[in-house]
């Protein structure tokens, strides 16, 4: 039961090394769990996160084995289903998988463990500096970032052979379509959850100005928040959106897109390989760019996603617990997870890696690299070093509830109003207590 160090290294520096072995190399570390230690990890449905976890269990050598518990897809699901059984002091969960909007609600309630020492070290290595942002909490690591993400605007060549950098130039492009009675729609998440919370975040941050404090403890709703609620009225009003906008989630934003339905979609990078799959005779046409600008000249502070690594207070096992959680987002690991699930690495080297999967053989779309599963990287790094994060606070999950109903739908929007009605529907859900399931 007790833990084993490799010749003198940290659990941490051992599982990395193993893992990159295992992971580049195929290299078998053989043997079974010995030590009867079962490490439980919940996270999202990944499509090759079980390989992730058989590689590290190689890398682990038997003392200790990592068991795969999958959540529901839905994120809100995800998130009950945890934080009841913490709630609870379930001490069955060792590494939790928490989207980058619960770090600070799960690190307040008392059931994230901080990370310190060599654990910290090695959780914070080479890791973007927004993707850090959301795993920490009044100044401490309380979560190791695995995967992050952020929107892009796509389009098609053949239709906006050069992309808007600017909402008004987009907007202006989008009216001149119509009217040429061509592809004209501008296609996002408009519908009452959180993706319309994410825009309008990217809009505020983007005009430099905040919906809470800093400190997350406070509501603020400045200037910046006001004219992000006026751009966003004025998008919506104008005939230039999907009919459906009140609807559309990612997936929804995508086959509109996907169908020839739009001119411009801002989305998450999975539109990529779907095209990629579903259209593959016009995926040379499909293009990509940062995010327009909101305030010309100044790049667009883009709101990111993705998911961190956290280790349970009531964890029996937490050395093995962080250990475990170090090898699941290596950069061997992060590697692997963009190129067979296109999840973002938080880990900048690895955008840069262009070591192929057979390292033997040269790149190509059977034996890929980061280069062939990441045309867009360049894009998707220069996005992240300007990234914004949605405000840190235990209480997100009633203020994006709040922000979600009272923004929708979007072209029902009254400024001044808004912005009063947010500022006292905020306040109120900032003085919630515990975990609001």
């Amino acid at each position: 039961m007790g833990k084993k160090r490799l010749r003198g290294r940290s659990p941490a520096r051992a599982a990395a090394l193993l893992a990159a072995g295992l992971v580049t190399t195929g290299l078998v570390a053989g043997c079974g769990s010995g030590s009867g230690v079962r490490i439980n990890v919940y996270y999202a449905p990944e499509d090759h996160f079980q390989t992730v976890v058989d590689n590290c269990n190689k890398a682990a050598a038997g003392r200790y084995e990592i068991v795969y518990n999958k959540l529901q897809r839905g994120a809100d699901d995800q998130r009950i289903q945890m934080a009841r059984r913490l709630a609870a002091g379930d001490t069955s969960m060792d590494v939790l998988g928490l989207d980058v909007t619960w770090v600070s609600e799960f690190a307040e309630a008392g059931w994230a463990q901080e990370w310190t020492g060599e654990d910290k070290a090695a959780a914070t290595a080479g890791v973007l500096k927004a993707p850090m942002e959301t795993a920490t909490y009044d100044g401490k690591v309380y979560a190791a970032p695995k995967n992050t993400n952020i929107q892009l605007l796509w389009y098609d060549d053949r239709i906006t052979p050069s992309p808007p950098r600017t909402w008004e130039a987009m907007m202006q492009m989008s009216q001149q379509l119509k009217s040429e009675h061509k592809p004209y729609s501008i296609v996002f998440t408009g519908a009452q959850y959180e993706g319309l919370v994410v825009v309008y975040n990217t809009l505020v941050e983007s005009l430099g100005g905040h919906i809470l404090s800093d400190d997350g403890k406070s509501v603020v709703m400045d200037a910046g928040a006001v004219q992000a609620l006026q751009l966003l009225k004025q998008v919506t009003s104008s005939g230039i959106t999907d009919p459906s906008l009140t609807n559309q989630k990612e997936d929804d934003v995508r086959q509109t897109f996907q169908r020839g339905d739009a001119a411009f979609e801002l989305n998450w990078p999975f539109v990529y390989p779907s095209y990629a799959e579903e259209k593959p005779q016009d995926l040379a046409h499909f293009k990509w760019a940062v995010y327009p600008q909101a305030k010309a000249g100044t790049p667009a502070k883009t709101t990111i996603g993705g998911y961190d690594l956290a280790v349970s207070t009531y964890s029996a096992h937490k050395p093995q617990a962080f250990e475990a959680a170090l090898c699941l987002r290596s950069a061997e690991s992060q590697k692997f997870s963009a190129i067979n699930d296109g999840v973002p690495p938080t880990i900048e080297s690895v955008y840069h890696d262009d070591v192929p999967v057979d390292a033997a053989k040269p790149a190509s779309a059977d034996n890929p690299n980061m280069a062939v599963k990441y045309p867009m990287r360049d894009t998707i790094l220069s996005a992240l070093s300007t990234a914004a994060v949605r405000p840190l606070t235990p209480a997100y999950q009633n203020a994006a509830t709040v922000m979600a109903k009272i923004l929708s739908p979007p072209s029902d929007i009254d400024p001044p109003a808004t912005a009063d009605k947010l500022r006292e529907q905020l306040n109120d859900a900032l003085q919630s207590k515990g975990v609001i399931p």
